[in-house]
């Protein structure tokens, strides 16, 4: 019998709890993502998933040319590994507006852009760009449905856009929706919510153009929406968990979204305290926590119970118990990959079922150097 495909033959070496990266998986799932997209050019997926340069430079290397990101700190990294064209889909405000300009300055070759909802967001893109000297990007953030940043489609909203347009040192490069709240297990279903979504944002998008105001681009969607938005040509792309995945989505969605899980968090096995427990060195920091038991699903125990889990502990309930051993390892996907990334300083490189390097979670730090 062949190996399991998260087996690691060296993995006595790899301190636990650790972040594993299968490289080859993830080759596969950037594939998958250019199958969905059809060409590069459409995609601009978001880093926050990863946080990694290895990965950014993955991509480039496929004719992924811009990124989208949550902080200034995945923004400088991109630019850093070479990538044309960020945009930080986060209102910038206060001090991180001049952050961004600064970035804009260090990093000449690469166009940095944010989004606002709001006049006062404006100013402060404007202040800082006009400070600094440079010429920064804006796109109108939208809000399709989901209602936590953004601004409806209609007067305001048309409002803001000729401002954004009119104001010296800001360029407006489009629109930006994320129908996060959008994930319906059935595809017929998230389909027909995300056309209901967008319908209003299209019909903007039209009366933009009539009043002499050019989108070059609509940023659209995230993961669940990824292959709705891709069958439509007039949209880039914006999926960030599909470079990783987890059984949270993998779960919901195996049939129109078929990404590989490429992350596994190494744990051990630290106690076994009573009849039919294991308790594992795989706390909740070490796991995104954010949501209900199972948090973490182990390849060798899919159907163990989690009964209580502290800052560096997880004690669970088998009746398996008796067959795991004080030491031994056990393999875990997380239900959410993007915050889990972010709790763990580096990731160990899995190729060919060995360890071969590891890579540092860059941009887990929200400040790199500006």
């Amino acid at each position: 019998m062949s190996p399991a495909w998260f087996h690691v033959e060296n993995e006595a070496d790899i301190p636990s709890p650790a972040l594993l990266f299968f490289r080859s998986r993830i080759e596969h799932n950037l594939q998958l993502m250019l199958k969905i997209a059809g060409d590069p050019q459409r995609l601009r997926p978001h880093v926050k998933t990863h946080k990694t340069a290895e990965i950014i430079a993955m991509q480039l290397k496929l004719g992924i040319t811009q990124f989208k990101t949550s902080t200034i700190a995945e923004s400088e990294m991109c630019a850093a590994v070479g990538a044309a064209d960020v945009l930080l889909a986060m209102p910038c405000v206060g001090i991180n507006a001049h952050r961004l300009a600064e970035l804009a300055l260090k990093f000449p070759d690469t166009q940095f852009s944010s989004i606002v909802d709001d006049v006062d967001t404006v100013r402060f893109l404007a202040s800082a760009a006009q400070q600094h000297n440079v010429t920064l990007g804006v796109y109108l953030e939208l809000d399709c449905g989901m209602s936590r940043t953004g601004i409806f489609p209609g007067d305001e909203a048309a409002i803001l856009a000729h401002a954004i347009k009119d104001t010296p040192r800001l360029q407006f490069r489009g629109l930006h929706a994320y129908d996060g709240h959008i994930h319906d297990d059935s595809l017929d279903v998230r389909r027909e919510r995300c056309d209901a979504a967008f319908e209003p944002v299209l019909q903007f998008r039209c009366r933009l153009q009539g009043e002499g105001i050019i989108v070059k681009e609509l940023v659209a969607g995230g993961s669940p929406t990824f292959g709705i938005h891709a069958t439509y040509p007039d949209r880039t792309l914006s999926p960030g968990t599909t470079v990783l995945w987890d059984f949270g989505y993998g779960d919901k969605y195996p049939a129109d979204l078929p990404f590989q899980p490429a992350a596994v968090l190494l744990a051990r096995v630290i106690s076994k305290p009573g009849k039919n427990r294991i308790t594992l060195d795989l706390g909740h920091k070490s796991v995104a926590p954010e949501n209900p038991h199972p948090r973490v699903r182990f390849e060798e125990l899919p159907d163990a119970v989690a009964l209580m889990q502290s800052e560096e502990h997880l004690v669970l309930e088998t009746e398996r118990a008796h067959e795991f051993t004080i030491g031994q390892a056990l393999h875990g996907l997380p239900r959410h990959v993007c915050p889990t990334v972010s709790m763990h300083g580096e990731a160990y490189i899995i190729e060919d079922g060995q360890t071969t390097e590891r890579w540092p979670i860059t941009a887990r730090n929200r400040l790199i150097t500006v």
